[in-house]
């Protein structure tokens, strides 16, 4: 039984890490001179986000409250998604190198983990 526990625990664990810190490391050596990746932080209000990288792409409704903002980074013709998300008060309490949809997916496999611990 302990075994079973532990394995879950650490799939648990796994999938947690990579919900919290989605980024590339290359991505974000790439990009970090970018306005949404430089200036744009935890707590900003969604107009200071527009402000500083411009209308989105697309924008999305979380199922939670909140939306989510895709936007498309280019440098040197290489284009990369990056995501900046809101909470229902229009705070940022996520960012990252994907599409709002792929966060999703990882969130959900986040929970699910969670459930069966």
């Amino acid at each position: 039984m302990y075994p079973k526990i532990l394995a879950i625990m650490l799939a648990t664990v796994t999938l947690a890490a990579c919900g919290s810190r989605p980024e590339n490391p290359v991505d974000y050596v790439t990009y970090r001179e970018e306005p949404l990746v430089k200036q744009v932080e935890n707590g900003m209000t969604m107009q200071r986000v527009i402000a500083i990288g411009g209308s989105p792409s697309t924008v999305i409704d979380l199922p939670h409250g909140g939306t989510c903002n895709n936007y498309i980074l280019n440098r040197d013709g290489q284009q990369q998604a990056y995501y900046v998300r809101f909470d229902a008060t229009g705070h940022v309490d996520a960012k990252g190198f994907k599409t709002c949809a792929q966060r999703q997916v990882d969130d959900n496999a986040v929970e699910k983990a969670k459930s069966h611990v």
